[in-house]
């Protein structure tokens, strides 16, 4: 599905969110600290905007960024190919990565789409080195309050019109609302990634709710 959807991903990013995704980037860059001279690491890369806001934040840093699409990674490799990031294929559920290879990583959209959030971050724990830095940017249900049936509607109509214009493709955006809505809570995520062995974590929302910037801490020792 992502691969079908690669060439106008960004375009609808923009239009979905009313352009505020880069902001929520720029948040997931700031939250993840300098790595310095490390090496840093952003799963899920599709194509490519945390990795190069990565790269251009922090010159000194050595940016990998991972995609299970292949599609996603070209795409990503013809937009920033003036950046100095390492772009490699590989499967977030098995890191092709020795333990402690990474000052931090980053994610956008990554643990909507994987069968178990927990095994994810278990090992994105392993890979990160200790002291090291994990944030994470996600859709997450809307609370059940005076907005929720406005932004079900939009999520349930308003998204799915939106990927049959602009990328043709109807039925992709309709998965982005099932999944959005059968998620976890920005809490219950919380409690995964303590569970996967961070500490100090935290969150923010943003968009009426519907998206969430998690973080977390490898322990040092750990």
């Amino acid at each position: 599905m992502f691969d079908a959807i690669a060439g106008r991903y960004d375009l609808m990013n923009r239009v979905m969110t009313l352009g505020q995704d880069q902001q929520w980037r720029k948040f997931v860059v700031r939250n993840a600290g300098d790595p310095g001279n490390g090496r840093t690491l952003d799963l899920a890369t599709g194509t490519g905007d945390i990795a190069a806001l990565m790269s251009a934040t922090h010159a000194q840093a050595r940016v990998v960024g991972g995609d299970f699409s292949l599609n996603m990674l070209k795409e990503a490799k013809k937009r920033f190919a003036d950046k100095n990031i390492f772009w490699h294929a590989c499967d977030a559920n098995c890191l092709p990565f020795a333990d402690g290879s990474f000052a931090s990583v980053t994610f956008g959209y990554l643990l909507r789409n994987v069968d178990d959030a927990g095994k994810v971050l278990r090992e994105v724990h392993r890979v990160l080195r200790p002291g090291g830095k994990v944030v994470c940017l996600d859709t997450t249900p809307p609370e059940k309050n005076l907005l929720y049936p406005l932004v079900r509607f939009y999520f349930r109509f308003g998204i799915p019109v939106m990927g049959k214009l602009l990328a043709d493709d109807a039925a992709a955006y309709a998965y982005l609302t099932g999944s959005t809505m059968d998620f976890y809570s920005a809490e219950d995520l919380a409690g995964v990634f303590e569970g996967a062995g961070f500490t100090g974590v935290g969150y923010k929302k943003f968009m009426l709710g519907t998206i969430g910037v998690h973080w977390g801490e490898k322990t040092l020792g750990k």
